[in-house]
């Protein structure tokens, strides 16, 4: 049977601490000054701005969430705050994770076979929160069975079963799908990269660096043996990514993103440095990744020091972009060109240097008098799911548009769907990079905890 997502603890690897990094005190502290929205005028000052549309909101699509643990219970917190999403299933193997769910999704079907949310005719999209091992059983019946998919990242804990999710997802003509890479559909993210590493702020590509830092076990109790097992899922090789397929993932992803490519090779060396408890998960890790043209990508991850906890830093040969939580500073080079963005520029200091703010002009997705202002409205699980619903209902639309004017044909209905998309769907990854980060995380989690260099092979990323 298909487990659920771990239970809330004290101790849970949280991955909204990932995503969100440190809080604005810590930011302001850090940089010395105070970041500032970019509003339409530093939009429209940087060249070749792409209109993302990040205010679309779409009719509604009707979602159900398949693991209920506390990353399933934060998509259900995330969901509540969207206007089009209504939660019309719920599913957990474990009933006391159902009962907590229901909290947030109080007119939804609770079900504890997964079976039944696919046979539920109501339900128009599957979300899979289930841990890592569980997700191929599940996201092929709801691909089978017609269901939009967006199944969190990492797809598979193995090459050959993310491959099969990524050729099911291609072979799903009018099924949208969507890996759980969130940073994909940022606002802020996008907004840097558009304007920024895209137009070449940053001149030629240096090298890169990467850190996760939390001080945290990644272990929780139970009074029940076997299912301390179960919640525990993260410490065991046979059912983790460990540190670098389960967090590291989105920010390598990020890396392929903004560098236009995956890595040639990676090396890697980790350890259990504090948590010597059983498990066989490294707590700490470090990776470098070989890109081509020379650009190295050095990572590093660690359950046991929370020190500066979360950032990615891009270096140029103009400028560095570091971004940290929901915030982007660049620091430009005394030789490099004007752009002309930078009369808007807002600068803060970091340490000896100066660094001008980078900040998308971001929007609250909740009205006012529906749901409060919370730490789940606008972040990147909430633009994630805006791009999903959205691009839900226009794939939908399409095929409903292909059939009105082409009745009893399905030959042509693909090419049409990708000109069609390209009027209202939001920047989201498909099942292309979600295989591909997975097919990188899992070789670079290879890689740390065997010590050892890793070339890889073009074949791997074949769909």
């Amino acid at each position: 049977m298909i487990q659920n997502e771990a239970e809330n603890g004290p101790s849970e690897l949280d991955r909204r601490e990932f995503l969100r990094g440190a809080s604005v005190g810590t930011l302001m502290m850090l940089m010395g000054g105070i970041p500032i929205e970019a509003g339409a005028e530093t939009t429209n000052a940087a060249a070749n701005s792409e209109n993302t549309g990040f205010g679309t909101i779409s009719p509604p699509v009707s979602c159900a969430v398949i693991g209920c643990g506390v990353w399933g219970r934060e998509i259900l917190q995330t969901l509540a705050t969207l206007t089009n999403a209504p939660v019309s299933a719920i599913c957990d193997t474990y009933q006391p994770s159902l009962n907590r769910a229901k909290e947030s999704a109080p007119k939804a079907q609770a079900y504890l076979d997964y079976r039944k949310v696919i046979e539920d005719k109501s339900v128009e999209a599957v979300i899979v929160a289930t841990p890592s091992h569980q997700h191929k059983e599940i996201v092929l019946a709801a691909l089978q069975a017609g269901k939009h998919v967006y199944c969190e990242a990492p797809l598979a804990l193995s090459i050959e079963e993310a491959q099969a999710i990524a050729r099911a997802a291609k072979a799903a003509i009018g099924v949208n799908f969507q890996p759980g890479l969130q940073l994909r559909s940022d606002e802020r993210t996008n907004y840097v990269f558009n304007n920024f590493i895209r137009v070449g702020a940053t001149g030629k590509p240096v090298f890169c660096r990467g850190q996760w830092h939390q001080k945290t076990s990644w272990r929780r109790a139970s009074p029940n043996p076997e299912r301390e097992k179960q919640i525990n899922w993260r410490v065991s090789k046979a059912t983790s990514g460990g540190l670098m397929g389960e967090i590291g993932i989105h920010q390598l992803d990020r890396m392929n993103w903004f560098l236009k490519s995956w890595p040639a090779a990676v090396r890697g060396h980790s350890g259990i440095m504090n948590w010597d408890d059983g498990r066989d998960v490294p707590d700490t890790i470090q990776a470098m990744f070989e890109y081509p043209d020379k650009v190295n990508f050095f990572y590093d991850a660690t359950l046991t020091n929370s020190f500066e906890a979360d950032c990615d830093v891009f270096h140029g040969t103009y400028a560095a972009i570091m971004m940290r939580g929901d915030k982007a500073w660049i620091f430009k080079e005394i030789d490099s060109p004007l752009l002309g963005w930078e009369v808007f520029g807002s600068k803060a200091e970091f340490y000896k240097d100066t660094g001008f703010v980078l900040s998308a002009d971001a929007t609250k997705s909740v009205k006012p008098g529906q749901v409060k202002e919370s730490e789940y409205a606008d972040s990147p699980l909430n633009h994630a799911f805006k791009a999903f619903v959205n691009n839900c209902y226009q794939t939908s639309q399409g095929v409903r548009n292909f059939n009105d004017t082409n009745p009893g044909e399905t030959e042509g209905l693909a090419e049409y769907l990708q000109t069609w998309a390209k009027k209202g769907r939001l920047p989201a990854a498909g099942y292309k990079e979600g295989f591909e980060a997975t097919v990188c995380a899992l070789k670079a989690n290879e890689a740390v905890t065997q010590g050892q260099k890793i070339e890889m092979q073009k074949e791997w990323f074949d769909i």
